[in-house]
Order: C-alpha cells, then structure tokens, then sequence
C-alpha cells in the first residue's frame, strides 16, 4: 500500500462497464452474453498480472494471522455470506497492459463497496461506499493484481494489502476479492479515525472537513508510519507525488461510484427493473 506509484485514473472508462448493460434489458441478467472489451484500463501503468478466467484470483499467497490483533480487529470472516456476494459478481473483460484481464461489472463494484461499507460501519466516521470505490479504484483500478511498494514489499490484490497488514486485521488471502475490500472497508475506518485526530485542531468548514478528512484517510492507505505522521492537514502538497495522486483518484474514483449508482438507476428505470441493487440481504454488519 505505501508510495507506489498511483496512475491517473478517467471516469470515461464508465462507458465501459456500463456497455454491459445492455444485456439487463434483453436477458434480465448481464452474466449471459459476452461484455465488450476496452484498451481504455490498458492506459494506466500497474505492474502484474491477472487471472484471465473465471473469477480473477491471483496465485494464493497465505497469510498466517496474528491471533491477538486479529481477535482485536473489527474485520470479521463470515464465509457463507461472501459466498453469496461471489454468486452475485459478474466480471468483465478489459485490455490492460496488452492483456486481456478481468475486471468487476459496474454493479459488481458498487454491491462489493456497499455490502463492505455497511459491514465497517464506515457512516460512523463519516465515510461512505463512495470511499471503498474511491480506495480500490486508487489502488488497481478494480483489477486483482500483485504490485509492490518502493522498497519492494509485495503488495496483494484489488486491495493491495502488505502481508503485515493483511495480518493484522485477520485478512488470510487478499487474493480473494470479496474477502479483501471488505478488509479494506474497516482499514478506511481506522484511517478516517487516525485522520480525524490529525486534522480536530483546524478551523475547517464541514465541507473543509470532509475534503481533510479524505486527504488523510489516502495518506493512511497509501504512506508508512513514518510517512503518514509527517502529515499535519495542511502540507498535503509537500506529500510525495504518488500519495497525491493517491488522494486524486481516490477522490475520482468517489464521484465514479456516484455517476454509476445514477446511471445504473436510469439504465434500469429504462428497463422497467427495480432501483439499484445494494447488498442488503441476508449477513447485518459484523
């Protein structure tokens, strides 16, 4: 997670996911015919590779958990329900990198960051799903991909967890994708609390507040201690460049979460179909 080199990242690739779409209106469900590919995603520099069938998983990398912090960890496995939330996944293809890959379908994205933010209890600290999106879009862009920080710790899949992060909030494989953001989700919560105690004694608007708040929660994802504690609210632009890029897609990503939510509504009013799907069934927060 910490300084890697974060890409920019356009909305325009939600034309892409959206294609997709048009298979709700004839068959009811977007997993019966093949998705159009794009050489959009291929645009933004990631280092590895994906899975290129079925439900992306990278090769399983173990993580032996630490039993008292993840005892201590809000991250809770509940494997009946993330079962379910794979069942309900569709995958697209995308070119990146000169590979066909996979990638979530817009809906997928969306029930995975809602389904992960309800769970975390994210409004608690002010956050939403809007800022799962925002993260993993940062991240990978929605790909399950190994990369790996400057100093050459490996970071694992759509999340991009260190194997000593991943540790410690009981996360055993962050190649599994659904398992992984919702690892991510209670990660944001600690970040925006962290953050929160960052920036109490600014004179911030609320709207200034929100802005800061995000700011900070990018630089927990993305910075080492050591990075993250030079951070005061107010030098975000003497920040090393990657963890500024960090906060703009993370940002980009946010408004991408709502432009798809929309649009998803209409696609759908269009179609005669029920409003957006969210991940309210069955499995509360844990």
């Amino acid at each position: 997670m910490k300084e890697r080199i974060a890409t920019h990242v356009a909305s325009v690739h939600n034309v892409v996911m959206l294609a997709g779409l048009v298979a709700v209106g004839v068959t009811g469900s977007m997993g019966n015919v093949p998705a159009p590919t794009s050489d959009t995603l291929a645009k933004r520099v990631h280092a590895g590779k994906v899975a290129e069938s079925g439900q992306p998983r990278q090769a399983q990398i173990a993580i032996a958990t630490n039993p008292a912090a993840a005892a201590n960890s809000p991250f809770r496995m509940d494997p009946a329900y993330f079962e379910q939330l794979r069942n309900k996944m569709n995958w697209l293809p995308v070119r990146y990198a000169g590979s066909l890959l996979k990638t979530p379908d817009a809906e997928s994205r969306l029930l995975l960051a809602q389904s992960a933010a309800r769970r975390a209890g994210l409004e608690e600290v002010g956050l939403s799903y809007r800022d799962v999106y925002g993260i993993i879009n940062a991240e990978t862009s929605w790909i399950p991909r190994m990369g790996a920080s400057k100093d050459g710790t490996p970071n694992l899949g759509i999340a991009q967890f260190e194997p000593a992060t991943a540790k410690a909030v009981g996360l055993t494989d962050p190649g599994d994708p659904v398992q992984a953001v919702h690892a991510a989700a209670v990660h944001l919560k600690d970040a925006a609390k962290w953050s929160a105690r960052r920036i109490a004694d600014l004179k911030l608007t609320p709207e200034q507040h929100a802005v800061k708040l995000r700011e900070g929660v990018s630089i927990y994802y993305n910075l080492s201690t050591k990075g993250r504690n030079t951070w005061n609210g107010l030098n975000t632009a003497k920040l090393p460049v990657e963890t500024r890029r960090h906060i703009a897609n993370a940002r980009v990503g946010a408004r991408e979460a709502a432009e798809l939510e929309e649009q998803l509504r209409q696609v759908k009013a269009r179609v005669g179909q029920p409003g957006m799907m969210t991940a309210s069934f069955q499995g509360g927060r844990s």
